[in-house]
């Protein structure tokens, strides 16, 4: 019972701990208070509750009550009653009995004791003269909560009638039920609302919330004994629970009378019922119950379900505002009315802000009512399902080992880890599944599927089944999601030992959860779960479907339709048409020309005086102008720093420059360009699904492209890019060379004009380097273009005809390799260094021979510029006038060139 108690106030808090914004701050005064109350049965025990008041500034005002969640005090909601003050309310904020610095034991809500110390605080608000009366004795006044303070907001409601409206927050309809559910029934289920409860008799016991809260009563200050800081009546329940695993009719009598279900049939004001999706302890049926009930009351209800509760997290300061509005138009008429509408969280795919900051997305749905209460009832959808008929499973003995479906008070917020630990016991469990949907699947609320179960003869029966049914989402490759880690324990009493099956309804948990187009559905029903006290007894049970499939509902709705505050709306408005004329204004001032140049048309790469600059005056590129012919393999050169990589996004169009242009083949490169589609481009690496081929890969990377998978050529880039049959294997399994080759060969897909690289040899080993070498040279002798920067000079200077050399984001060379290295001067070594340079003299074309005299770096060298005439001609020459040739090369290598261009420096 005691773990009733915890659970309810682990919630209560939660949503308490933010703070809600407010439109103007205003000044508001605190007051300390010590109000004493008298309770009991006899109305003879004397307590003092400790208060804080918070007054707004102008007053008389409404007030609102605020109840701390289980185990907390008013400190954990005194943001929020601050909050209220400011808007403009009288807040008071008080310690329930049992917690605190409040004295008394704790009841658990009772009438008798928490319930009748709230109306005697209501009546201490009705004489301040700062609330505002509706007549004497009467104030108008609001209540809130969440969890255990949520319940007692629903429980005054019913019992006094001075209460105005309520704002119950992620709580309970029955503890009986919530704490003890049995999902399963032998007649039907009503199928009005989106997720009503099953509620059969004789459920199965929460023990691991019951382990997880029972120590927020018994570690209260004050604390003794047994049972801590509990009176009598909840100690004696609790322990009963515990000990066997079941409620008898005295423990759920109790129960039920400390629930808002003992009053719901009074309450007629005005409730907002706040619910959350993520929420183990008190599912989306417990608000279900209390609207229904509610209703049938002639009271009018607003329903928000939203993406957190007791497992994943407080509402959203934009949800607190939405109740902080709610509960001022209920109270003073100011505003617009809320209605009675209904409105659900759908989380969505994660968004990814670094390894610790993923997110879901979350959008809202929302529909002019919750369905079943006064219009129609909720849509559902058959879904058909398979399994093998009498599926055995085996319920061990003590209950162990256990199926993990989550973790008290964790199972959201730790939903990326919990979801990988979820675990079914081979043995333990049937299973059951559906097709691939197609199209996607919004689930909004209980499932419901027939069950048929029965003993197995000759094989160990305890007479009767504990069984937990769960109902996963299955992805394609397999991965499975517990939706909101939601279980629906199931009891079933008096199966024969002959195997005569009993047929049950089960009404899963209520969620919400978005079933994309290939997924699948999977339910699987288990012997076994370790958050709840299941059977000891060994046996062994039959398990199948007794219909066609199962039934989920569907509520129908519109996105994103919650209205906005039109001076928001306004100046929004005008800052986006400002940045649109921004926008235009700054297009058309970096336009230099037509977008395409006709006497560029056959030119692959044209930079023009490109720049970009950054904030801080630093500049990464200066005035950049260099061109790429056909056929040519180009090397971009520069240390680090240089401003390689920096040009060659602004060449993809993924950075804009902040002036200059670029043209390929003519066309003017922009971010989305046309032209873009003729280059292929590996800049600053590439990323590849491991679990998947190198093949697979390409083909996904192709697809995205949105062009027919018949020019994607990929057998053509596979030779160039000499793969094999690698390409077949797992990327997982890759060399680091293979993965390059695989981006190369990425880059090459569609035969590309221009092929693009930034730094394709990094990471490779020798042998790798030069296959990649070959690569490139085979690709350019197919009559296209490769752009390829890199730091290895001297892999430059064997695979490029031509380099470009940057420095400190400048031109400071381009050229052919050999202009580069020695201004277009061979070398040749000799036996006879004067009569060589003879010769070459006489030759014609010959531009300059360097002479022994004028400049010998080595005996036996002579230097000529040949100007177009072939090295083998003036090889011939040498050999017939008699001079022995020993070597013939340019004259010094690049890394000398490169280090006298950029002055031995790097950046």
């Amino acid at each position: 019972m005691v773990v009733v108690v915890l659970a309810v106030a682990a919630g209560a808090a939660v949503w308490y701990h933010r703070r809600q914004a407010t439109a103007t701050a205003t000044t508001v005064h605190t007051q300390d208070e010590t109000i004493s109350v008298v309770d009991g049965p006899a109305l003879d025990q004397h307590v003092k509750l400790d208060a804080t008041v918070y007054l707004p500034q102008h007053t008389p005002a409404p007030a609102i009550l605020i109840s701390p969640g289980f185990g907390d005090t008013k400190n954990s909601v005194a943001d929020q009653a601050r909050q209220f003050a400011e808007r403009g309310f009288v807040a008071l904020a008080y310690t329930p009995r049992g917690f605190g610095d409040s004295t008394g034991q704790i009841a658990l809500n009772s009438p008798d004791y928490e319930v009748t110390d709230a109306r005697q605080l209501v009546s201490w608000l009705a004489g301040r003269p700062e609330v505002l009366k509706d007549a004497p004795g009467d104030p108008r006044v609001g209540v809130t909560g969440g969890s255990y303070g949520g319940a007692l907001s629903l429980m005054l409601a019913g019992t006094d009638k001075r209460v105005d409206a309520i704002a119950p927050v992620i709580t309970y309809n029955d503890l009986s039920q919530a704490l003890v559910p049995n999902a399963a029934t032998t007649g039907t289920v009503g199928q009005g609302t989106p997720a009503p409860g099953a509620f059969g008799p004789d459920g199965v016991f929460k023990r691991g919330w019951a382990g997880d809260l029972f120590a927020a009563g018994f570690t209260a200050q004050g604390s003794a004994g047994a049972c801590g800081k509990f009176i009598a009546q909840v100690c004696q329940a609790y322990e009963q629970i515990a000990t066997t695993g079941r409620a008898d009719a005295q423990t759920v009598a109790l129960l039920r009378r400390d629930s808002p279900v003992s009053v719901t049939s009074h309450i007629t004001v005005p409730t907002l019922l706040v619910q959350g999706e993520q929420d183990t302890l008190f599912g989306l049926d417990q608000a279900d119950a209390n609207a229904r009930q509610i209703t049938a009351a002639g009271g009018k209800v607003k329903m928000i379900w939203y993406a957190g509760g007791h497992d994943g997290g407080s509402p959203s300061d934009a949800l607190n505002q939405r109740i902080g509005d709610w509960l001022a138009y209920q109270l003073t008429g100011v505003g617009t009315d809320p209605g009675t509408g209904f409105s659900y969280d759908v989380q969505g795919s994660v968004r990814a802000s670094g390894d610790n900051g993923a997110e879901p997305t979350v959008h809202t749905v929302t529909a002019a009512g919750y369905p079943g209460l006064t219009g129609g009832a909720t849509q559902r959808q058959s879904i058909p399902l398979t399994g093998a008929a009498n599926q055995l499973v085996l319920s061990p003995a003590g209950g162990a080992p256990a199926a993990v479906s989550g973790f008290p008070g964790l199972s959201g917020t730790l939903s990326a880890v919990a979801g990988r630990l979820t675990t079914d016991i081979p043995g333990e469990y049937a299973e059951f599944d559906s097709q691939p949907v197609s199209g996607q699947l919004l689930i909004a609320g209980a499932s419901t599927v027939q069950l048929r179960v029965s003993s197995v003869p000759g094989q160990p029966s305890a007479g009767q089944a504990v069984l937990f049914a769960k109902l996963y989402d299955v992805a394609p490759n397999g991965t499975r999601t517990l939706p909101g880690a939601g279980v629906a324990p199931i009891r079933i009493t008096g199966l024969p030992a002959d195997g005569t099956p009993k047929t049950v309804t089960v009404t899963l948990p209520g969620v919400v959860q978005p079933v994309q187009s290939g997924h699948f559905l999977q339910l699987v029903v288990s012997t076994t779960d370790s958050n709840y006290a299941g059977l000891t007894t060994p046996s062994v049970l039959s398990v199948q479907l007794a219909g066609d499939g199962i039934a989920v509902p569907v509520v129908p709705g519109a996105t994103g339709s919650t209205p906005l505050p039109w001076p928001q709306i306004i100046a929004i408005a005008v800052i986006v048409l400002l940045c649109l004329l921004a926008g235009i204004w700054l297009a058309a001032r970096r336009r230099r020309g037509p977008d395409t140049d006709p006497e560029l048309t056959e030119i692959p790469l044209v930079l023009n005086g490109i720049s970009k600059s950054y904030p801080g005056g630093i500049k990464a590129v200066a005035d950049l102008s260099f061109r790429v012919e056909h056929g040519q393999v180009v090397g971009l050169l520069g240390p680090n720093g240089a401003g390689k990589t920096t040009a060659l996004r602004i060449l993809m169009g993924l950075v804009r420059p902040t002036a200059g242009e670029i043209r390929v083949f003519g066309q003017r490169v922009r971010p989305g360009a046309p032209v873009l589609s003729r280059i292929g481009s590996f800049v600053e690496g590439s990323g590849f699904l491991p679990h998947l081929s190198g093949m697979t890969n390409l083909k996904l990377y192709w697809k995205a492209t949105g062009r027919p998978a018949e020019q994607a050529r990929f057998a053509e880039a596979l030779k160039i890019a000499g793969l094999g049959d690698a390409v077949n294997r797992k990327v997982g399994n890759y060399s680091q060379g293979m993965r390059q080759r695989l981006a190369i060969a990425q880059s090459m897909l569609g035969l590309p004009d221009l092929l693009v690289l930034d730094e394709p040899t990094n990471g490779l080993d020798p042998p790798q380097i030069r296959d990649m070498r070959e690569v490139l040279r085979r690709y350019a002798a197919s009559g296209r273009t490769v752009l390829v920067s890199s730091h290895l000079l001297a892999e430059v200077e064997q695979t490029c005809s031509h380099v470009v050399v940057m420095h400190l984001g400048k031109l400071v060379a381009a050229g052919e390799v050999d202009e580069i290295v020695t201004g277009g001067e061979t070398s040749f070594r000799v036996d006879d260094a004067e009569r060589a340079a003879d010769v070459l003299r006489d030759l014609d074309g010959i531009a300059s021979v360097s002479d022994v005299d004028d400049d010998v770096r080595v005996e036996g060298e002579v230097h000529a510029r040949l100007n177009g005439v072939p090295r083998s001609a003036a090889i011939d020459a040498l050999v017939h006038a008699g001079v022995a040739v020993d070597q013939v090369g340019p004259r010094g290598r690049l890394e000398d060139a490169f280090l006298q261009l950029v002055g031995g420096e790097s950046r």
